[in-house]
This record gives C-alpha cells, structure tokens and sequence, in this order.
C-alpha cells in the first residue's frame, strides 16, 4: 500500500453521515456514469448482482450508513469510513469482524483516472457489491482472521490471497474472461487490459498467488483466473497459515514487473 497521501480523511457526523459537497458528488457521479457501459460489459455476475442490490446513487456520494443497511441485511457486514491508509493488521482485524474498512474521501478531478490509494469511490462501488453474497463475505472473513493469527512478516505473503481474488481475480463466465475484483470494477483501464489478451493469466493456485509479488500503481501483468468459483469459497477452510508457511519455504516468484524508482 502507498506509504503516504495527500488525501484527508473526512469525518462522519453524529449521525454516521458524511458531507460531501458538490464538486466531490460530481465526481463520483462521472466516475459511475464512465465506469458503468465497461462494467456492465466486463463484469462478472456476482458482482453486478451485488451491484443491482446496492441501488448505488448516481448523483452523490452512497453513504457507509446506507451501505451496511443492506449489507446487514443479507451478510451481516458493514462498512465504516477510516483514514486513507491504515496498516495490514488494521485491515486484517477489520475484516474479523466482517466490517470493511472505506477511506471516506473521494479522489480529486487531477486523480480521475487514477488514484494510488483507495478513495471512496473504490471502497464502495468496487467492494461493496461482492460483500452482498455470502460466499465472497465468508471468505474475506476467513482472510481476516488468518490475518489476525499470523506473524506480521507474513503479512506481505497473505494479502497476496486477496489482492489477486478480491482485488484482481477474474473468472470465466460463458467461455468469456470477466472481472471479478474491485481493483478491476473501480478502474476502466484496468477492466479493459484485464479482459484483453495481454496480460499474463494463471490457474487460481492458492500457494502460486501466495508467492506472487505485485505493484499497486501500474496495470497488473498477471492476473488469475477462477475457472470454478467454488475453488476461491474452499481456500476459505484452508490452513492459510500453512499455506504461507509452505509458500515462503519454496520462496517468491520473480517479479514480471520493473522495479518501482525511487
């Protein structure tokens, strides 16, 4: 994750909700109006089922209030705004206790097409919609708690697991490569190059992902594909600590990235 930002965290008032004003609700509905033809084209099912429960405004910024309504209705999660950045093991207990964690800022229009850190925009639109079928809140909730056992140096090596899944997995629906991410919902650049034929795609392996390193601030050149969903909801009731475990004594993969200038 981006170690700063020049983001500020806007905070909820007493009750629960955040004020955005104008400029920022033009914002998120241009992000929405750009990003709707692609994901609807590119998306897969879950998540635009996910998408049509939600019933997202398209004219201001959706609420974290709003959103764990019909969260708590159908998985019981919720999601609470916090600051832009917080650690791995802040994330990690968040999701323990099935909440997810939004930054409650929208990006800027100098950031529209891309943003390092997540903003709102991201939070809500690219997770939420996963996070309303019980099988995708299962295993988040099973990355959290495994996050909340493991020893901070493997961290890095877990959240592996739910960058190339929840953030950037992709499935086949049809005979056709979608997305399934957030990473991919939230970013039209990122859907397309996803669902074209260049970039590298792999067999969803649980140990393969575990050993992949990645960067946040470039088109991925890898990505996996969930050929059976049912074999991203089983690695939920695997060991994952073990699996970490197993996945560092055989070491990291080459990066198929250049290395980030300093």
């Amino acid at each position: 994750m981006p170690k700063s930002t020049d983001y500020v965290a806007k905070q909820p008032d007493a009750a629960g909700r955040i004020l955005y004003d104008s400029a920022e609700d033009s914002v998120w509905h241009d992000l929405m109006m750009r990003q709707m033809p692609s994901v609807e084209e590119r998306m897969a099912t879950p998540y635009l089922e996910g998408l049509a429960l939600l019933d997202l405004p398209s004219d201001r910024v959706a609420q974290c209030k709003e959103v764990s309504q019909t969260l708590g209705a159908t998985t019981g999660w919720r999601v609470e705004p916090v600051p832009a950045l917080i650690p791995f093991g802040r994330f990690f207990s968040l999701l323990a206790d099935r909440c997810f964690p939004a930054a409650s800022f929208i990006r800027r229009r100098e950031h529209f097409d891309y943003i390092e850190e997540p903003d709102i925009f991201h939070e809500i639109f690219g997770h939420a919609p996963l996070l309303t079928d019980a099988r995708f809140a299962a295993f988040s909730h099973a990355i959290g708690q495994a996050g909340m056992q493991a020893e901070k140096t493997d961290y890095v090596w877990l959240i592996r697991l739910y960058w190339f899944s929840i953030e950037f997995g992709l499935t086949r629906e049809n005979g056709e490569i979608k997305g399934l991410g957030s990473g991919l919902a939230s970013s039209i650049a990122e859907l397309q190059w996803a669902t074209s034929d260049k970039p590298e795609l792999r067999p969803f392996d649980v140990i393969d992902i575990l050993r992949m390193p990645y960067r946040i601030d470039i088109l991925q050149p890898v990505y996996f594909l969930i050929e059976d969903l049912n074999d991203l909801f089983a690695a939920a009731q695997r060991n994952l600590l073990a699996d970490v475990a197993a996945a560092r004594a055989l070491g990291q993969h080459a990066a198929r990235y250049p290395a980030r200038r300093a």
